[in-house]
């Protein structure tokens, strides 16, 4: 029975990190993703309420870019706080097996490992891109003039191995909530099946009172004496 299994069951297990269990593992994930949401949520409404530092000072499109800042200002703060729920949600399905709160945070996941891919995928079609990328970084960025002046092909080379090595983690975080969300499922059926099969046993019983009881059936008589 299990060679006429799904295929994706091979890759199925309890453990992540080699340490762990794949709940545990969800749940220190969720909370990992909730306290980055909080700082940086932490750090937008602290742009909201002193926007002055935040905006580029002595330069003449900063009144020009000055709505479109706070639009994205409001546009990260819903985001934020979005993650935040659901990253909540998830750490909250994981702690108390409850596999459809889960979901959310896996979608967002997948979609993060779509956009990752995109722009692994963009840099591998336009390499040029990359430098027209870092001209537009501000001139005070770290270790920008350092990165202008290396190889084209050594810069591109470099990018898609941190990319590589990001997506192959990212994958395996996939994995690792997969798995939980599986393993709660299953778990969640299973007591269901269980509780099922009781209750029929139990229905399915016969009365031990029954058979003594019932009509038409007279003890045995007791046998002779004979006296010895």
């Amino acid at each position: 029975m299990k060679m006429l299994g799904s295929p994706w069951t091979r890759f199925y297990s309890n453990s992540c990190c080699l340490c762990c269990h794949v709940r545990t593992g969800t749940i220190i994930l969720g909370i990992w993703y909730l306290i980055l949401n909080a700082v940086v949520l932490l750090i937008i409404l602290s742009a909201l309420t002193d926007p002055g530092q935040y905006h580029l000072a002595g330069t003449e499109l900063s009144n020009d870019f000055e709505f479109m800042d706070d639009a994205n200002m409001c546009i990260a703060t819903a985001v934020s706080l979005l993650m935040i729920l659901i990253c909540a949600m998830a750490t909250y399905g994981a702690y108390k097996q409850h596999a459809a709160w889960i979901i959310p945070f896996f979608c967002y996941q997948i979609f993060d490992f779509a956009l990752n891919t995109l722009v692994a995928i963009s840099i591998l079609v336009y390499p040029n891109t990359v430098r027209d990328y870092l001209q537009q970084l501000p001139a005070n960025f770290p270790y920008k003039e350092e990165i202008m002046s290396m190889n084209s092909t050594c810069l591109i080379v470099i990018l898609l191995l941190c990319l590589s090595m990001t997506l192959a983690f990212k994958a395996y975080l996939i994995s690792c909530v997969w798995n939980c969300y599986r393993y709660i499922n299953n778990r969640n059926n299973s007591d269901v099946l269980v509780y099922i099969t009781t209750n029929d046993t139990a229905v399915l019983l016969p009365s031990y009172d029954g058979p003594a009881n019932g009509p038409g059936k007279d003890p045995p008589p007791p046998p002779p004496y004979v006296s010895a």
